[in-house]
């Protein structure tokens, strides 16, 4: 039986965070954390989110967090040494 996609975000957020708290015990970046819950609970790996409308909106979210992410660490200051 499907889940809202409500439901399938808050598991995967629910989920996000213990991994994120021990990624970043490893000194890691969180976002490794965020792709290990995101494969393990996707439709590949243990199904636990199965929609996949709502698993493409989360994706395209992701992204932009991504991008984002990525911007906030590369800054043109650092391009000039």
């Amino acid at each position: 039986m499907p889940h809202s996609p409500l439901i399938q975000i808050l598991v995967l957020l629910a989920a996000a965070v213990p991994v994120v708290y021990a990624v970043r015990r490893l000194k890691l970046s969180p976002i490794l954390g965020y792709l290990a819950v995101g494969m393990l609970l996707g439709p590949h790996a243990l199904g636990v989110v199965t929609d996949n409308t709502a698993t493409g909106v989360l994706a395209e979210i992701g992204v932009v967090f991504l991008v984002f992410t990525l911007g906030l660490e590369f800054s043109p200051r650092d391009w000039s040494r």
